[in-house]
């Protein structure tokens, strides 16, 4: 994918809209993230180990939809770390902080770092965090980007998304029915690699796990589905499904997996890349910001002795 393509199977309208109906709940009690997303994050911030130096301020990415218990995990991994909750819904970062507050009384309150609502400033932090987000984005190379503006030189990008072979036995069924799509594509982890080079990103690290949900009845699928997210693709069925369809699915599912659990599959993709001192090309007349300045300076110094 070049810098100027949108991923083809993914409506930008549709998207925005599940952006704007997985945020809502002012009510920081009514925030939850899908189980799903709660388990990919903490197996993800276990690699967090390999780090070896905290950062001094992070960035969470869409906290909420990512899991506010993952968030915790993090901040007790690095307790001295300042953070940022930078989400597209403005109320929502306000209310995930209100739903991760520690007690008016508790210690931590008073001598812990300060945790702020919106996005960070262009290399503000050495950590941009994001789970389960890339693959809901109609524009996910502007949101790279973003990340890699908001990074310092050096600091490093981790992320997690799902997989082509996400419901490959859903897909499946929905081919065999003759219903359309039933969800858009996911993007192979080699595509996100050459993304996050595009982008300026150096080193990317990519690799993936495929993890299988069971359910005890068709109807727990398909709730649990409608949790983590909406079909997304142009070319989804346009009107509204009816009762007949939802009987001839569940039947089909029935059918598919017989007596036994429905089974699906879930293929996450892991990422980590980080942030490179900044090349610039050198001609009769070049114009340097005084960030890149900065960092080019720092990184010919070296370390000290």
């Amino acid at each position: 994918m070049s810098l100027d393509q949108r991923p083809p199977t993914i409506d930008p309208a549709a998207a925005q809209r599940w952006q704007r109906i997985s945020a809502r709940g002012e009510n920081p009690a009514e925030l939850s993230a899908p189980w799903l997303h709660e388990e990919v994050g903490s197996r993800m911030q276990e690699r967090l180990q390999w780090i070896k130096h905290p950062p001094a301020a992070w960035a969470h990415w869409e906290a909420v939809a990512g899991g506010l218990q993952t968030h915790q995990k993090i901040a007790q991994r690095y307790p001295d770390s300042a953070c940022f909750m930078a989400a597209a819904q403005s109320n929502v970062a306000g209310a995930a902080i209100k739903k991760i507050a520690k007690p008016f009384w508790h210690p931590a309150r008073w001598r812990g770092p300060r945790v702020q609502a919106g996005m960070p400033a262009d290399g503000a932090v050495q950590l941009v965090w994001a789970n389960m987000l890339l693959h809901t984005q109609a524009d996910p190379l502007a949101l790279i980007a973003q990340w890699q503006r908001a990074l310092a030189t050096d600091g490093f990008l981790m992320f997690s998304c799902l997989g082509p072979d996400t419901l490959k036995e859903l897909r499946a069924l929905y081919d065999t029915l003759g219903l359309g799509p039933c969800s858009h594509t996911f993007t192979d982890m080699h595509d996100w690699g050459d993304m996050l080079v595009q982008s300026g990103f150096a080193e990317p690290v990519m690799d993936m796990e495929r993890i299988t949900l069971s359910f005890a009845t068709p109807e727990r699928a398909l709730q649990e589905l409608r949790g983590l997210g909406r079909n997304l693709h142009p070319q989804r069925f346009a009107g509204l499904r009816g009762r007949g369809f939802q009987a001839r699915l569940l039947a089909a599912m029935r059918e598919r997996w017989g007596t036994g659990d429905i089974t699906l599959t879930f293929e996450v993709i892991y990422g980590h890349a980080y942030k490179p001192s900044p090349r610039i090309k050198v001609s009769s007349e070049s114009a340097v910001s005084m960030q890149d300045m900065r960092a080019m300076l720092a990184r010919s110094k070296g370390p000290a002795k």
